[in-house]
């Protein structure tokens, strides 16, 4: 199943370090996603874009998630030739990784 299945995103940027957000849609989802949405997981599907480090931020009573994806934007806003140089579009792609059915 695709994480977009189980939550929703919001990014945001600061310099060359993108924050990603990941939250549940129903709580009951926080533990299976804690389990399987590990910062090593979300840099190896980013890899092409994240250059740095990944800090995964567990907010359990919001059941959400915050993601800091360090050099993951070409230098930053102002020195990035991409054309989505905010990173913006990164939340739309996590949210196509593949997590375990929760039904399984």
């Amino acid at each position: 199943m695709k994480l977009r299945e189980l939550a929703h995103s919001r990014t945001g940027d600061k310099g060359n370090t993108l924050n990603v957000s990941v939250i549940c849609y129903d709580a009951q989802h926080y533990e299976h996603l804690r389990a399987t949405l590990t910062p090593a997981y979300v840099k190896a599907f980013l890899s092409d874009v994240v250059l740095g480090d990944v800090v995964r931020y567990e907010l359990p009573r919001i059941a959400a998630f915050n993601f800091v994806l360090g050099n993951a934007l070409g230098g930053g806003v102002t020195r990035s030739l991409a054309l989505d140089a905010h990173g913006k579009s990164l939340s739309s792609a996590l949210m196509a990784i593949e997590i375990p059915d929760i039904t399984r």
